[in-house]
């Protein structure tokens, strides 16, 4: 099992910056690939960022590049998302993502909120 617990949403004004963090626990998570996804009122939930165990390899959805970066501490077993320059379309609920059997997303956080106000 691995618990994923967000953190870092918030209210801010377009062209400002967030970071979220993602605290994983249980299983060993320098075995597992992580991302973020998101979600929209009235939208469908999107892929936004991921990264690697070893954190070489990063992907990002185009409307996430050049704005957000995705990284890992694996010392303090966490993930984070920096985002700048954020957008009122980037308002939505963000959740933390692990799959450490290279079979999916299986485990996903609670979820925070990201309200950007033009």
């Amino acid at each position: 099992q691995v618990q994923l617990v967000e953190s870092g949403g918030g209210l801010v004004q377009a062209g400002g910056s967030l970071r979220l963090s993602c605290a994983a626990s249980g299983r060993t998570f320098s075995s597992a690939n992580m991302g973020w996804f998101r979600q929209a009122p009235g939208k469908e939930r999107e892929f936004v960022a991921a990264i690697s165990r070893s954190g070489g390899s990063t992907y990002y959805a185009d409307s996430a590049k050049g704005r957000f970066t995705i990284s890992r501490d694996s010392a303090k077993n966490t993930v984070y998302l920096q985002m700048n320059s954020l957008k009122p379309e980037d308002t939505a609920v963000y959740y933390c993502v692990a799959d450490p059997d290279n079979t999916g997303w299986s485990y996903w956080g609670q979820g925070t909120q990201v309200t950007v106000s033009s």
